[in-house]
């Protein structure tokens, strides 16, 4: 097992190199100057020459990918064109506040959801199951951007429940992160986009759990627990459920990883500054060491996140075994 894990870090290793270079030419070939976008500001012609050699743009493309990759290694970004800052510490402040939107959100739903899910099961052809199927595919083929705006203005602006914008209500003063986040005001304005995010994503996994959970319930095992005498609400929940969770759990590691990167559509409605808002808006101003930062982070947290559902498939389902050809 630990040559097969082995062989999955180098795999992730391999991949994620492969989007590295795959970043590294799609940058090139749609901005080959990245000082363009300073252009506008006055940029002098030695200015412009020392951002090139400082990022190593005045040297053949194949000493620019190597240097590419050494500062990928190292985590050296270089600095921001459009805040004229450095990247690390932009990404890894909008990163927490992106990871302080999704995390209750994707808890509550990835709870939420497959408990529904099983109950859905455990009732079907009831109209409770007609019920839930039909509320999890509208949620999840409701648009965030509309029931984003939805929220704002009923409980936003009509009711004046919970503010409409940003994660602080200005101006205020905070000494650093957590006495930023560590208060009622903050809690204030989470709970309206983190209840978006919530009802988006409860939908999937309630339906991949009860969609598994029929298959499951004809296997023989499930039909020897019923023969034992153990209770229908025991069966369910202690021996069908831990087996249909195989599915829930691929799809949370997918979820977690694109969450990372934040919801474009909710930051951007409710203004709040995370990861997602800033890569679009690096995109929009051609700010080329952000961009590159953010796409190089996001890919490697979904790279973490699969090697991390390998680990927990074999905690979950003592069934699947790990030999030298692979997992089986």
């Amino acid at each position: 097992m630990q040559n097969v894990f082995l062989r999955r870090i180098l795999g992730a290793v391999f991949t994620m190199w492969i989007i590295l270079t795959i970043l590294f030419f799609l940058f090139r070939l749609g901005l080959p100057d990245p000082t363009v976008a300073l252009v506008s500001e006055g940029l002098s012609p030695d200015d412009r020459a020392l951002i090139m050699q400082r990022f190593g743009l005045d040297r053949p493309m194949y000493e620019q990918y190597f240097i590419y990759l050494r500062n990928a290694v190292t985590g050296e970004f270089g600095r921001s064109f459009h805040y004229n800052a450095p990247v690390a510490g932009l990404i890894g402040e909008r990163f927490l506040n992106t990871i302080v939107l999704m995390i209750p959100a994707l808890i509550l739903s990835y709870t939420i959801g497959p408990l529904l899910g099983v109950l859905l099961a455990w009732k079907r052809g009831s109209r409770l199951e007609v019920g839930g199927i039909t509320t999890g595919l509208v949620l999840r083929s409701a648009p965030m951007f509309w029931t984003g705006m939805l929220a704002v203005m009923v409980f936003g602006i009509w009711l004046g429940w919970f503010p409409t914008s940003g994660m602080r209500t200005f101006p205020y003063t905070a000494a650093n992160f957590l006495d930023k986040i560590l208060t009622l005001d903050f809690l204030r304005h989470l709970v309206m986009p983190a209840i978006v995010i919530t009802l988006y994503y409860t939908g999937l996994p309630m339906l991949i759990m009860r969609n598994t959970m029929l298959e499951i319930m004809g296997d023989d095992f499930i039909e020897f627990a019923h023969a034992r005498g153990l209770g229908a609400r025991r069966v369910m929940y202690r021996h069908a459920a831990r087996n249909a969770l195989l599915p829930v759990i691929t799809q949370l590691a997918i979820t977690v990883g694109l969450a990372a990167g934040g919801q474009v559509v909710v930051e951007v409605v409710f203004s709040w500054p995370g990861l997602g808002l800033e890569m679009f808006n690096a995109v929009r101003t051609s700010d080329y060491p952000l961009a590159q930062a953010a796409f190089m982070l996001l890919a490697g947290l979904v790279l973490l996140m699969n090697l991390l559902v390998d680990m927990i498939y074999t905690w979950l389902d003592p069934r699947i075994s790990y030999s030298s050809e692979g997992a089986r």
